[in-house]
């Protein structure tokens, strides 16, 4: 194929659109076969030069035809279209993907980002990614809903609104707001540096997949977040109309041009409207002549008045998409400014600057480790939201810092990409790193898998970072899919936070990369917030898969353990009060220094706690061959008379080198020592512990104490 076949069935499939003028049409008035123009259409072959001027004239273009096409005129061939309802009297009430998710910011914020940065151009520059919202009343109101053909799609909100399904309620009350308050929010979500809304309208590519097709994820990248094709869902749920439009600079060409593709898709249920039933969805756009069908609309591409009138104009030359929500609201953001107590409506005036801040938040929680740069490079993501109201500015734009918003966990991360991290911490600042197996099955062949090394980073805690001691873990994409509570911690232990990277997020070098991320993939919900049993994980490897991952989780959670016990010079020794209160096996604490053959505490730290009981942490100094050994923690009260009274422990948790079983020790084989820990009681203490001294004992199977 030539560079000129390649050149002019684009253009001319693009003059014909714009033209509404299907191949039967212009085979006539140019008296050929409708064959050739077939050809000419699909770049097959092109016209000789007498025949070109023919379709110049025909299209009314001086000279040689450009094959650069000139923008559209005017959009006033531009309508909406809606599906017409099934003949075998099959009805839809509503996009049943919008309620795999809540109507949140935050979600959209997850599940927008996430799609953008699975579009990053592979390139060495991030994906930028702009929310901005907008706050339109009055005479901006007006001029928005001309622009839409407001009037056209009224009666079919109206049909919507009177039906009394939960599609039709959401409607009803954006309709409300709408018309009662004179205002309307509207989100716009920008990405550039990504792909774009390429492929043809109809068939398989990323445009017919995001504006034609349910459950269609079109991703097969490696380290793709998304996998379920549900995503592109909250676009539509967040909008309390249903509806969005979308403008696409591409980043390959589509019939000939990459500017301003633009459509738009409206989800309502089944309606009749002036006696004709409608299906559900409509599209905003262009009449398709090569299908002949009024009901059928394609996109178009718009001049740039059009897409100012449309709120959907871009930034810069990138390529990219940009989605326009109508009608924008968050529950959460309401339910939080009516729970200040704001009963007088102003928490609708407002929810704007809600709106504003939980998307900071959200995208800070989700995407900081897409955010944080490594070494020389540039970070994979950068975010920005802003709020206008009536095209002026109401909060200025906000670059989302993901030092800001998870220091902790930047720093641990940057540390690793910069290649600093240490084995153990020694000092404040510093990010620990260690490595996780996770044993990856073969599709369908569990027993023929191998071993991928996830990367571990443990470093102190900040406040800013939420929640102490947990661990967050990603894949390729670097979006947080789970974050969970590392258990059986010491006493004392030091607030940390812990970020584990499997997959590509590893390293591409990673032994097993690939393997990991299609693994994990498969393990996700369409939620992608946690790795576990999915139907996918089940067919696809085997019904056991799902082990693998609970063994990466108890690996982990154990190497953790290991990075934060503090070495006994390093632990804190807890107050002087305290400190005189506690008794070993009868003896004060002190280091013993000689063997007895037996296992032997060797250091007790405790506190006592705000419900009262003693909560103790005590480390074991094993003699050779010591594997057998079985012993119980005893816990006494060491009173100021009398025999000192046994009291039960609550909790009895192995912190490193051994188990507990019914309350009995048991040690690793090969260990020197082991630590445990402990929380006594406070129903069978018959003095409170603050009146007390704690005295605790090791006694072995056979009654010997230690």
């Amino acid at each position: 194929m030539t560079a000129e076949q390649e050149s002019f069935g684009p253009w001319l499939k693009g003059r014909m659109v714009g033209h509404g003028m299907s191949e039967v049409e212009l085979a006539q008035r140019l008296d050929v076969p409708q064959f050739l123009v077939s050809s000419w259409v699909d770049s097959r072959s092109v016209p000789n030069d007498d025949m070109r001027e023919m379709v110049e004239s025909l299209f009314g273009l001086p000279g040689k035809v450009d094959l650069e096409p000139p923008e559209d005129c005017e959009t006033e061939n531009v309508a909406w279209y809606h599906r017409p309802a099934h003949q075998d009297g099959g009805r839809e009430f509503g996009n049943a993907a919008a309620f795999a998710f809540d109507a949140d910011v935050e979600v959209l914020a997850r599940e927008a980002t996430q799609n953008s940065l699975d579009e990053r151009l592979p390139n060495s520059s991030p994906v930028r990614v702009h929310y901005t919202l907008h706050e339109l009343t009055g005479e901006a109101l007006a001029r928005f809903r001309e622009a839409i053909k407001w009037t056209d799609l009224l009666p079919h909100y109206q049909a919507a609104a009177a039906q009394d399904q939960k599609v039709g309620r959401v409607i009803a009350a954006g309709l409300r707001e709408m018309e009662e308050r004179d205002r309307l929010v509207l989100l716009k979500v920008d990405d550039y540096n990504a792909s774009g809304l390429t492929g043809d309208d109809y068939e398989t590519g990323r445009f017919a997949a995001v504006v034609r097709r349910q459950l269609d994820s079109h991703k097969s990248m490696n380290g793709a977040g998304g996998s379920y094709g549900l995503g592109k869902a909250t676009l539509w749920a967040t909008s309390r109309l249903g509806l969005v439009l979308m403008n696409s600079k591409l980043s390959e060409p589509h019939e000939g041009r990459t500017d301003r593709r633009v459509v738009g898709r409206l989800d309502l249920p089944w309606r009749e409207v002036n006696g004709v039933p409608c299906a559900g969805p409509a599209w905003f756009g262009r009449p398709d002549p090569v299908l002949g069908d009024t009901n059928v609309a394609r996109s178009w591409w718009a001049s740039q008045q059009t897409v100012e009138r449309l709120y959907l104009a871009r930034e810069g030359t990138e390529p990219g998409t940009s989605f326009l929500i109508v009608g924008a609201h968050d529950v959460a953001s309401l339910a939080e400014a009516g729970s200040a107590g704001e009963d007088d409506g102003s928490e609708d005036a407002e929810s704007v600057h809600l709106m504003h801040r939980r998307l900071v938040q959200a995208l800070g929680r989700n995407f900081w480790a897409a955010m944080t740069p490594g070494g020389s490079g540039e970070p994979m993501l950068e975010a920005f939201v802003r709020t206008l109201r009536n095209g002026e500015e109401l909060i200025a734009q906000e670059r989302v810092d993901p030092g800001v918003a998870q220091p902790s966990r930047t720093r641990a991360l940057q540390a690793f990409l910069d290649g600093t991290t240490v084995e153990r911490l020694t000092e404040s600042g510093q990010v620990a790193m260690t490595t996780v197996p996770l044993k990856v099955p073969d599709a369908e062949h569990e027993q023929n898998g191998g071993e991928h090394r996830a990367v571990l980073l443990v470093t102190e805690a900040d406040d800013a970072d939420g929640k102490p001691n947990t661990v967050v873990a990603m894949r390729g994409n670097r979006m947080t899919v789970k974050t969970s509570r590392v258990p059986d911690l010491a006493l004392g232990t030091n607030p940390f936070q812990a970020v584990l990277l499997v997959g590509h997020a590893a390293g591409d070098a990673a032994p097993l990369a690939d393997e990991a991320e299609a693994f994990l993939r498969a393990s996700e919900p369409p939620e992608h917030n946690k790795w576990g049993q999915t139907e996918e994980l089940r067919v696809r490897y085997s019904p056991s898969a799902y082990r693998r991952i609970a063994a990466l989780t108890r690996d982990t959670n154990k190497a953790v353990r290991e990075l934060v016990t503090l070495p006994k010079e390093k632990r804190s020794r807890g107050s002087d009060r305290l400190r005189k209160r506690l008794t070993v096996g009868g003896r004060k604490t002190q280091r013993s220094h000689g063997t007895t053959g037996m296992p032997t505490l060797d250091e007790l730290d405790a506190r006592i706690d705000d419900n009262g009981a003693w909560c103790v942490t005590a480390e074991v100094k094993l003699p050779g061959g010591s594997d057998s050994w079985q012993v119980t923690p005893v816990a006494k009260l060491d009173v100021r008379s009398g025999s000192r009274p046994v009291v039960s422990w609550a909790q009895l948790t192995p912190v490193r080198s051994c188990e507990v079983v019914d309350g009995v020790l048991r040690f690793t084989p090969g260990a020197r020592s082991a630590t445990f820990a402990g929380v006594t009681d406070t129903s069978t203490h018959p003095v409170r512990a603050s009146l007390t001294g704690l005295v605790v004992e090791l006694n072995t199977a056979n009654g010997e104490k230690s």
